[in-house]
């Protein structure tokens, strides 16, 4: 019986690690991330489990574990593995909290913040986008995500407030809608710059009595947060 049971875990052992993109995502993690000093074991976990591969383009998926933003589509990209664990790790989320997501892109990011909180709201402007990144996470079992198409300016005031909110776009400034509907105590991390130059990765956080500070913590590149053309 006890030859059986290890032959079952060995088998089930083996048959994850010859699942397609294992090996890339486990060196993902192991190089790109772990071994560039994020230490947050929860997100090491998630970026562990999490198929980056189904989140983006056919004809871009053999690169989907390189050290580098990929092109999803429509003028958009999904941030290279790296700066998505460094923003998850600074964002600092917990289990009972709530997040809100301006740019989801693919989902990917979103998926990685679903293992991380209790509730995700994540926003996209682009119908074809939001539309495909709802289906992914549907389809592979994100349950705690909530996809709206629509405008991220505006963000999710009917939800509001968040204990977390989160930008993979930048803004040239960040709107004040945002920062009112982060709750007191809550952490806001956010790319701010025009697109054409390097930006700026701030920390902004809620004091319990309301008091809004900023600071920046690193240079970064990231396409521009779109306003609606109406």
């Amino acid at each position: 019986m006890r030859r059986i049971v290890f032959w079952l875990a060995a088998a089930l052992v083996s048959g994850a690690q010859d699942q397609p993109y294992y090996a890339q995502r486990t060196r993902m993690v192991r190089e790109q991330i772990a071994g560039r000093g994020i230490q947050n074991q929860a997100m090491l976990k998630a970026m562990r489990e999490t198929p980056r591969e189904q989140f983006i383009p056919p004809a871009v998926r053999e690169s989907g574990y390189d050290d580098r933003p990929l092109p999803i589509g429509y003028g958009q990209t999904i941030s290279q593995p790296y700066i998505v664990a460094l923003m998850t790790e600074m964002l600092d989320v917990k289990t009972d909290q709530r997040v809100l997501e301006i740019g989801t892109g693919s989902g990917y990011q979103a998926a990685i913040l679903s293992s991380l909180a209790k509730e995700v709201y994540t926003i996209e402007i682009v119908p074809e986008l939001a539309k495909s990144a709802s289906a992914t996470l549907n389809r592979l079992g994100y349950k705690n995500v909530m996809v709206r198409e629509g405008d991220g300016y505006k963000g999710w005031p009917e939800k509001a407030p968040f204990e977390r909110i989160i930008l993979t776009a930048a803004p040239t400034e960040l709107p004040k809608t945002l920062t009112d509907q982060l709750k007191p105590g809550g952490k806001l991390l956010a790319p701010i710059g025009d697109h054409t130059s390097v930006q700026e990765l701030r920390i902004v956080e809620k004091t319990a009595d309301g008091k809004i500070t900023r600071r920046s913590v690193a240079p970064v590149r990231f396409v521009p947060m779109v306003k609606p053309k109406n």
